[in-house]
């Protein structure tokens, strides 16, 4: 496959979203290996952005705050996976069995391998990570890239490709769009 560009959204209700932000990034699947860049842009002094931890931890609720996310699933197959990227560096991956089921840490990592890189007008994430553990090489995926938002007065915006629902929800299939 080819490098794929992407660009996220804000869900259509986030009123009070910061205009001046743009959040885009790259795909790429080489054999096992996934790789993906965010890119957010704009005035990020009205972020919410954890600095970066000296050693970062698998942890969870990562997505109470500014937190980068990728979904993959399985086509027919009812269980998917998350990942959770701070920019601190902490992370965690779950699995769930079906849509908001069955959710548990993924264990086949004990470590996501991603980089971020924070500027004044520019924060970018990128991770290369190694499926092998969970998903054969030759089993296509269902992928929904999203990211969590906060402003620094405590407003939280949900941006993804597409916002399928009524509600901002990354779990919707529906709405796992990329095809790698």
């Amino acid at each position: 496959m080819s490098q794929s560009s992407f660009v996220l959204v804000p869900f259509p209700i986030d009123t009070e979203k910061p205009t001046d932000l743009s959040l885009t990034g790259t795909i790429n699947r080489q054999s096992s290996i996934l790789t993906m860049s965010y890119c957010l842009q704009g005035q990020l002094a009205a972020i919410s952005i954890s600095i970066p931890e000296p050693y970062p931890t698998r942890q969870h609720n990562l997505w109470q705050t500014t937190c980068f996310e990728f979904f993959l699933g399985i086509p027919s197959r009812d269980h998917y996976w998350e990942f959770n990227l701070s920019p601190a560096g902490h992370w965690n991956a779950y699995r769930f069995d079906g849509y908001r089921q069955g959710m548990q840490e993924e264990l086949a990592f004990t470590t996501l391998p991603f980089q971020v890189e924070l500027g004044t007008d520019r924060l970018s994430l990128v991770i290369a990570l190694d499926l092998a553990a969970i998903v054969p090489v030759d089993h296509p995926l269902e992928v929904a890239i999203t990211a969590v938002i906060q402003t620094q007065t405590d407003v939280i915006t949900y941006w993804a490709l597409t916002h399928p629902g009524t509600d901002a929800d990354f779990h919707r299939r529906d709405s796992f769009v990329l095809a790698i």
